[in-house]
């Protein structure tokens, strides 16, 4: 009898040694991964929460990948160049979206940094006005936008998504222009709507607002720089 109860007991206790025992970062991953989609935050920004809390650095970008093996090489032979390390690449990508509105209405700025860090997978900065301009009621330090700066995976990620899903979405694209760059190579980009970006939610949109894309790159000259984007799949018009 004794050693029936003794079994007995010690059931619960063999089930219990059984079950596996997931990692606290495991368990913040997962917890932050729920939050990010029943708030509605796109698959990079729930991707972006998760590593975050894990504290992993991302794997390598798909098109960073591609262009190390395929594109350089190509790009090297194109521009005629004797060194693989004069190939230009992209260097980091800034998204600014201003705000105007924000000076009577606060409201709006939190709205425009939650779809930022959606679109980035990257928490924004949210931007100040640098001097007061009584004609447009905008006094010195007043909050009027948010930015983000990207680099590396989540540069090359922004990139991919850009000229693959959001660009073709905009109504009646017909491409982008080529002879909007700097002459030192870096690329300046419009973008009317957010919502082309497929991350946001439409029916949780209050307002349409654009931003600015600003792509800095290594290239010497726009002719370099124009190769580049070209390469890396940068719709230009003809």
């Amino acid at each position: 009898m004794a050693e029936d109860k003794k079994k007995k007991g010690d059931a619960p206790a063999e089930a219990a040694a059984k079950k596996p025992v997931l990692d606290e970062a495991e368990v913040a991953a997962k917890r932050a991964a729920r939050a990010a989609k029943k708030s509605g935050k796109g698959g990079a920004a729930q991707l972006a929460a998760a590593e975050e809390v894990k504290g992993e650095k991302p794997g390598p970008a798909r098109l960073r990948v591609r262009f190390d093996k395929e594109i350089a090489p190509v790009l090297q032979q194109e521009l005629g160049l004797k060194n693989k390390l004069q190939v230009p690449r992209l260097k980091k990508i800034t998204l600014n979206m201003g705000l105007g509105e924000a000076t009577s209405n606060p409201k709006i700025l939190d709205s425009a940094v939650e779809q930022m860090r959606t679109i980035a997978g990257q928490a924004p900065v949210v931007t100040q006005a640098k001097k007061s301009i009584a004609t447009f009621k905008l006094r010195e330090g007043q909050k009027i936008g948010c930015m983000v700066t990207l680099r590396n995976e989540r540069m090359y990620e922004f990139f991919d998504r850009l000229v693959t899903l959001a660009l073709p979405r905009v109504r009646d694209f017909k491409g982008v222009s080529p002879k909007a760059f700097d002459g030192r190579g870096n690329y300046s980009l419009g973008i009317k709507e957010q919502i082309i970006f497929p991350e946001i939610n439409f029916d949780r949109v209050e307002k349409i607002k654009g931003l600015n894309v600003s792509i800095v790159t290594t290239a010497r000259s726009d002719d370099q720089g124009r190769a580049l984007l070209k390469s890396l799949g940068m719709p230009f018009r003809s």
